[in-house]
C-alpha cells in the first residue's frame, strides 16, 4: 500500500521553527517529485514548495521564499520542509503529495495532514 506519512507540526511563537517530514513507502520514491502543500480554514489549498525527482529542482511559493527549504534523502525516502522564521499566516494543516517525476501536474497520491500552528 503507498503511505505518505506527514510529521512535524505543532505549536510554535512567531518567528519560530518548526521541521516537517514525509515519510513515503509503497512506490519507487526516487522517481517521485515530492509537494508540500498547506490549507488554512476557511482557505483554499495552496502548493507551497516542490521538489522533483530527476534533477532535485526545487519551487517555492512567493510567501515562503527564504525561509523555507524543501530537501529530500531518498536513501530513507523522506522529504523534508524545514521552516524558519515562522509567521501567523503559515498556520494551516501542511499535507505531502507524490507525482511522478514532474512537479507539475495532478498528484497521485496524498499523505495525511499535519497542523502548524503559529502564535503571534
Amino acid at each position: 500500500d503507498v503511505q505518505l506519512q506527514a510529521s512535524g507540526g505543532g505549536l510554535v511563537q512567531a518567528g519560530g521553527s518548526l521541521r516537517l517530514s514525509c515519510a513515503a513507502s509503497g512506490f519507487t520514491f526516487d522517481r517521485y517529485a515530492i509537494s508540500w502543500f498547506r490549507q488554512a480554514p476557511g482557505k483554499e489549498r495552496e502548493g507551497v514548495s516542490c521538489i522533483s525527482s530527476s534533477d532535485g529542482t526545487i519551487y517555492y511559493v512567493d510567501s515562503v521564499k527564504g525561509r523555507f527549504t524543501i530537501s529530500r534523502d531518498n536513501a530513507k525516502n523522506t522529504v523534508y520542509l524545514q521552516m524558519n522564521n515562522l509567521k501567523p499566516e503559515d498556520t494551516a494543516v501542511y499535507y505531502c503529495a507524490a507525482r511522478f517525476y514532474w512537479c507539475s501536474g495532478s498528484m497521485d497520491y496524498w499523505g495525511n495532514g499535519t497542523q502548524v500552528t503559529v502564535s503571534s
